[in-house]
């Protein structure tokens, strides 16, 4: 059933593998502003989830010779997957699930409080503990710890600088982030986590998409969005752009490790008989990097898109209510060796809250230990694709090796 269809652009083409998947016309229209992008290079790719987001669509690979859309990148800088394999069985869980999901809730911040002010911000750390600390001191990005890193960024830019860096790294955020607690086919428990670089990733992305706005405006160019507003490789932010943002994807990356490292002492002390599975995944999937494609270097950009080289392990979440999966890359060269990210919002956020009760909530999550309140409405199941079809659409882009069903889902 997977394979790419075009979709009519009058910029380069689109190769969209969204068989059987609706997609938004908000989506489409974002696709071609994309496509219409002077430095996009040889088409742009649409992964099976992809839906409306600002400026570039979520579920997007953006292939660029010599620019970079800071937009397309996004805010949540690195925001991505991590899932471990442990050693423990189904019937090795605590038969009080809820008492797990609060160990867990008490090991890792999320949520967010105060306006997001760390000192009164329950999704924060008011004293960052000894792990968190040295990750902060030991964690590298090209060479220096995320606390040099960040020094030498805020020392160019100082309106970079900010208290909430070393408070977020090991917390979860809120929205769609979230700590599961899963079961694979022969009934094995994974944990699984989903999260970013939290406020200080957003500050960068921030500052740089308003960046880019300014240096455009000043040459006279208008882009076919604001949002799709670009650094060229000749601008004199761009170095400071790149280094910037491959920071904070090692700062998403040293996050998601940190709190999984939480997660699995939770674990550890409410069973008996832990041990670690062979399989550990942490993977991107908002970023950009430097890669080769088609014989030419490009800066490739996967907005809620996961790298999937012939091999590579990677993460698809579903849905709170909904499988997920663990995939092995198939190396499709058309798709620039990417597949989708997850089920992809079938509706906004409002929109969810509109139309779905509390009760269609529980009985969406029946069987998971999880919040069944109005507040997480946004992301009832309903508000998503059929992950089912999603899978089935890039079924030339990735091979699956493990299926998930969450037992135990934090939301913040």
């Amino acid at each position: 059933m997977g394979g790419w269809q075009e979709i009519a652009s009058d910029g380069v083409p689109i190769r969209a593998w969204t068989r059987g998947v609706p997609v938004e016309d908000v989506a489409l229209a974002q696709l071609r502003n994309v496509a219409r992008l002077p430095f996009v290079h040889p088409w742009v790719a649409a992964m099976p989830d992809v839906h409306w987001g600002i400026g570039a669509t979520v579920g997007s690979v953006i292939p660029c010779r010599g620019a970079i859309v800071p937009a397309a990148v996004g805010v949540d800088i690195g925001c991505g997957m991590m899932a471990v394999q442990t050693g423990l069985g189904a019937g090795q869980l605590p038969d009080n699930l809820a008492d797990l999901r609060a160990r867990i809730e008490r090991a890792v911040p999320h949520g967010r409080t105060g306006r997001g002010r760390v000192a009164n911000d329950r999704g924060a750390w008011r004293d960052p503990p000894d792990d968190v600390v040295h990750a902060w001191k030991t964690c590298a990005h090209d060479g220096r710890s995320l606390e040099d890193g960040l020094k030498r960024i805020t020392g160019r830019h100082g309106k970079l600088a900010t208290g909430t860096a070393l408070p977020h790294l090991g917390t979860l955020g809120t929205g769609n982030h979230f700590i599961e607690l899963c079961l694979d086919e022969g009934d094995r428990v994974w944990a699984m986590l989903h999260s970013g670089s939290r406020g200080i990733g957003n500050r960068i992305g921030t500052w740089f998409i308003e960046q880019a706005k300014q240096e455009l405006a000043r040459r006279g160019i208008e882009p076919p969005d604001p949002d799709l507003s670009w650094l060229a490789e000749d601008s004199p932010l761009f170095a400071d752009y790149v280094e910037a943002v491959g920071w904070a994807q090692a700062f998403a990356l040293a996050n998601r490790e940190v709190m999984m490292g939480r997660v699995l002492d939770a674990l550890r002390g409410s069973t008996t008989g832990f041990a670690l599975g062979a399989v550990a995944v942490n993977c991107h999937h908002n970023y950009v990097a430097r890669e080769q494609h088609f014989g030419e270097a490009l800066w490739v950009t996967r907005k809620g898109a996961v790298h999937a080289g012939a091999g590579e392990l990677g993460i698809i979440p579903g849905s709170m209510g909904a499988r997920s999966f663990i995939v092995r890359g198939r190396g499709n060269p058309d798709s620039f060796c990417s597949c989708a990210h997850g089920a992809g919002r079938a509706m906004s956020r409002n929109e969810a809250k509109r139309r779905f009760t509390v009760e269609e909530h529980v009985h969406a999550t029946e069987g998971v230990e999880c919040r069944k309140d109005a507040a997480v409405i946004d992301e009832t199941p309903m508000a998503y694709k059929d992950i089912d079809a999603v899978m089935a659409a890039q079924d030339d882009l990735v091979e699956v090796v493990h299926t998930l069903k969450q037992v135990l889902c934090v939301k913040g």
